[in-house]
């Protein structure tokens, strides 16, 4: 039997690795009058609380684990969504690390009388997983598949760099990936 103390889970077994389809989440909701401000269109807030849950449940899904929102990257509302209209929050894995995962958001909005469908927002969301004592965790590998899911993994370790430079996490100068776009070898 596998030793599960905190200190001791460097030494568990490898986590079989896993594909972004496996754990990709599509949520739907329907703005309601509570939702929306005095003009009718969806309140900021609330997208962004829909938006943690998708992420969420993929990075869970993803890790087979409880996660815990380590970074939200730039939400910009492209558009306004109308009180009545249908939302639908696609959620996808794009790469994990030794114990986060970068979840992908897509946000479509539908009126279901005039059948329009447009792409409200787009962001990046970072979870870490952790055990059952709140300690981080390690997660399954990604293997993307598509040329979509190959792009996104490719860009996440720079998105990755970033988000710890302006977290103070990291020195730019360690940035090895991001230094690579600007400084030719």
């Amino acid at each position: 039997m596998v030793n599960l103390h905190p200190h001791n889970y460097d030494q568990m077994h490898i986590l079989s690795p896993k594909k972004p389809s496996e754990s990709t989440i599509v949520m739907t909701e329907l703005v309601l009058p509570n939702d929306s401000n005095l003009l009718g269109n969806l309140m900021g807030g609330r997208l962004l609380y829909w938006m943690d849950i998708a992420s969420a449940l993929a990075a869970g899904k993803h890790a087979n684990a409880q996660v815990v929102t380590a970074s939200v990257d730039n939400v910009s509302f492209q558009n306004p969504i109308k009180l009545g209209s249908v939302i639908t929050i696609k959620a996808k894995p794009t790469r994990a690390f030794r114990t986060s995962i970068e979840i992908h958001m897509e946000v479509w909005v539908e009126n279901h009388v005039t059948k329009r469908s447009f792409k409200s927002n787009e962001a990046f969301y970072t979870f870490v997983a952790l055990n059952e004592v709140g300690i981080p965790i390690e997660v399954p590998v990604l293997e993307p598949e598509s040329i979509d899911e190959i792009r996104l993994f490719d860009g996440a370790l720079r998105r990755r760099q970033l988000r710890l430079i302006l977290a103070g996490k990291m020195k730019p100068n360690e940035a090895t990936e991001l230094k690579a776009l600007f400084i030719p070898d």
